[in-house]
């Protein structure tokens, strides 16, 4: 007697953690990329259920690891912190990345911002910025019902989700956290370190000494 084996009738989908695809594609792209990246998460780095990622594979829909994106940096609110893989959005409360960056490169130019933008709309995305550091360029899109509306002047925006406000200058992009400082690099938060620290060590070395005197008897 031959035994019939049951038809697998559900073949496991294997979510893949890369793409194959730079992060950046130059030094001028990768900069703002590593820069908000870490002052985000900075500034969020002591509040629990914010989490920050770059170039994270984001998986909005189950069942389809085709559906996909790795936005250059993303933002979610509710959230832990946490090592991850990939962002498979059904394994996290199905809440997507309210906030996303994209940085324009030669080879990352406006119809592949426009295709973004589409998936960003129709996946929940609530803000969604555009950065072209070639021409110091920042669009913005924000969230109104359905759609993702683009904001008329970016210089001086501030981001409702995230409080960080936006200015343009001649030759970059400044970001300003909520209280005022400024997104730097990691260079310049180390050289911020190091002078603080030898303004310390100064005030130290020249503080008054005090001489304490004990009389016999």
């Amino acid at each position: 007697m031959v035994q019939q084996l049951p038809a697998d009738t559900a073949k496991e989908i294997i979510y893949p953690d890369s793409d194959g695809q730079p992060m950046s594609d130059n030094t001028k792209q990768f900069r703002p990329i590593v820069t908000i990246k870490e002052n985000l998460e900075i500034l969020f780095a002591n509040v629990d259920d914010v989490f920050v990622a770059g170039d994270l594979l984001w998986y909005p829909v189950e069942g389809n690891n085709k559906i996909r994106t790795a936005p250059d940096a993303m933002v979610v609110f509710g959230r832990p912190k946490g090592e991850r893989g990939s962002y498979k959005q059904w394994e996290e409360d199905n809440i997507p990345p309210q906030v996303v960056f994209e940085i324009l490169s030669p080879g990352n130019r406006a119809k592949k911002m426009t295709e973004k933008a589409i998936f960003y709309q129709a996946y929940g995305v609530e803000e969604y910025y555009i950065y072209d550091p070639d021409d110091i360029e920042l669009t913005g899109l924000i969230r109104s019902g359905d759609w993702l509306e683009p904001v008329d002047e970016m210089n001086g925006q501030t981001s409702p989700r995230l409080g960080i406000r936006f200015e343009l200058k001649e030759d970059t992009l400044e970001i300003y956290r909520p209280d005022g400082q400024k997104f730097l690099t990691s260079v310049e938060l180390a050289q911020m370190r190091d002078r603080e620290r030898q303004r310390a060590g100064g005030i130290s070395r020249h503080q008054p000494r005090t001489i304490v005197i004990f009389a016999n008897g």
